[in-house]
């Protein structure tokens, strides 16, 4: 058995395309790069978040990070706010321009809202099963943590 070639690796695989096809379908849509797009819907939920704290929901480098912001803040999308209390640190938050091209993005034109919609409409049993399958592979495939 060639297990980099199994069935099961190549599902997760394409879902991930998949997936990543339509946020950069969406993006392009509104004008930014799928990293741009991420970073504005995390944001969102995560008011004055930290640079750090992003990077880390990301999963990408605080340089990384950085530069997205740096050219979502020249876009006028987020803004940098600095504490009073605290002028060392920097949060970072949604200007009314950044929230109305989330609120694009919520829209029905949104394709992989259209998309996802479809499977928040599968049985709910089916979700279940699938839920408790992902997550007994999950368990399979972690390091544990020493």
């Amino acid at each position: 058995m060639d297990i980099l070639n199994n069935e099961i690796l190549v599902s997760f695989i394409e879902i991930n395309k998949a997936y990543n096809r339509l946020v950069k379908f969406d993006a392009e849509r509104l004008g930014i790069t799928p990293v741009q797009l991420k970073a504005l819907y995390k944001i969102n939920y995560n008011p004055n978040i930290s640079l750090g704290e992003l990077a880390e929901k990301l999963r990408l480098t605080n340089s990384t990070v950085s530069g997205v912001i740096d050219r979502l803040v020249h876009s006028g999308l987020v803004e940098r706010v600095v504490p009073p209390g605290d002028r060392r640190s920097v949060s970072i938050r949604l200007t009314d321009e950044g929230r109305k091209t989330l609120d694009q993005f919520n829209s029905s034109d949104s394709m992989l809202m259209k998309k996802m919609k479809e499977v928040f409409e599968l049985p709910e049993e089916e979700i279940s099963h699938l839920l408790r399958l992902h997550k007994l592979v999950l368990e399979k495939l972690s390091i544990e943590e020493e």
